[in-house]
């Protein structure tokens, strides 16, 4: 499915499942003007050719884990074979070959042991043709989880949007809830597709489906889960996506991530441990759109004294899946 085949109608789909993930087909036709089979056919284009997955996510704060980046450099024709390894664990939930293929950057959700560590942090640096690990440990997030890039390049009218969210309650903030087991089995099918049927859903979790409803509900109304579209860029026109690393004054570090989340560009901000401090991913059209955006948006922020950058060749694995999109060609 080539980028010259994305449409207008494409884009909506998307943006209206960001909206209200589990609407049925039907009422985001109704709002959009087609029939319920042209969104069933679409999305299914769509999901079969990995560039739309709709996920549901437990909210980091209840689930006890570090979130860490790493930052891997390999020795040539070393990284690809470790990032797919690094996939296929359930404890990382994206995975990206940046650079020139000899650089892994991925996201670690990491169970603190007694000792503040955790198993794959202590296995990496005895890894054969592993050069370098940097660990940065996630202190804050200004932009990033259940806000999605979506919300910047909205393809949807403010009307659309209004109509699809009345049949969404607001969430409210997490007071005190701990995920149980049954929530775990719950999450554990909906990481992979939020959409799935309850038949199917009572099948794989082995709770009735009333159970199954109320207790979605619960955690969707109390914050503890959250309902995300993991898109492919492209599909937006956003061919390039960008990790970039930003060395800041301590003084300007929150109002510097402030910012940085307000532009249109960013996918996510976030405080680190480390030199930098500052970690973001950029979707832009091209080299020249980002050139534009780092000296045009990035450049006139007082504070920052070092910026480093890393396109992302390919997503190995995002939003906790494997990646079914093929290797990018520049």
């Amino acid at each position: 499915m080539g980028s010259d085949t994305f449409t207008d109608l494409d884009r909506q789909i998307t943006h209206a499942l960001q909206v209200d993930a589990r609407a049925p087909f039907s009422r985001i036709g109704e709002v959009l003007g087609v029939s319920d089979q042209t969104v069933a056919r679409r999305y299914a284009r769509l999901r079969s050719a990995g560039l739309l997955r709709v996920v549901g996510l437990a909210n980091p704060l209840l689930t006890g884990h570090v979130h860490w980046f790493l930052r891997l450099r390999c020795a040539p024709g070393a990284a690809h074979p470790m990032a797919e390894a690094l996939a296929r664990r359930d404890d990382t939930s994206w995975v990206y070959l940046t650079s020139v293929g000899t650089e892994i950057f991925c996201a670690v959700r990491a169970q603190p042991d007694e000792s503040g560590g955790e198993e794959l942090l202590k296995r990496l640096p005895h890894t054969p043709r592993l050069l370098s690990v940097e660990a940065h440990r996630v202190l804050h997030l200004f932009y990033g989880g259940s806000l999605s890039l979506l919300e910047k390049y909205p393809a949807l009218s403010e009307e659309q949007v209004e109509r699809l969210k009345e049949h969404v309650e607001p969430a409210t903030p997490v007071v005190d809830l701990q995920l149980t087991a049954a929530d775990r089995r719950i999450l554990a099918v909906l990481r992979h597709d939020a959409r799935v049927p309850i038949t199917r859903l009572v099948a794989q979790t082995g709770m009735s489906a009333i159970t199954l409803r109320h207790r979605m509900a619960a955690l969707r109304l109390s914050g503890a889960m959250y309902f995300d579209v993991e898109f492919d860029p492209r599909l937006f026109g956003l061919g390039l996506r960008t990790i970039i690393w930003l060395t800041v004054s301590p003084a300007s570090l929150k109002s510097i991530g402030q910012a940085l989340a307000d532009h249109r560009e960013t996918a996510f901000v976030v405080a680190t441990t480390g030199s930098s401090g500052l970690c973001m991913s950029v979707s832009s059209a091209d080299g020249v759109a980002l050139y534009d955006y780092l000296t045009n948006r990035v450049a006139p922020l007082r504070g920052i004294h070092h910026l480093e950058t890393a396109p992302v060749l390919r997503a190995v694995k995002y939003g906790g899946s494997l990646s079914q999109l093929p290797p990018r060609r520049f």
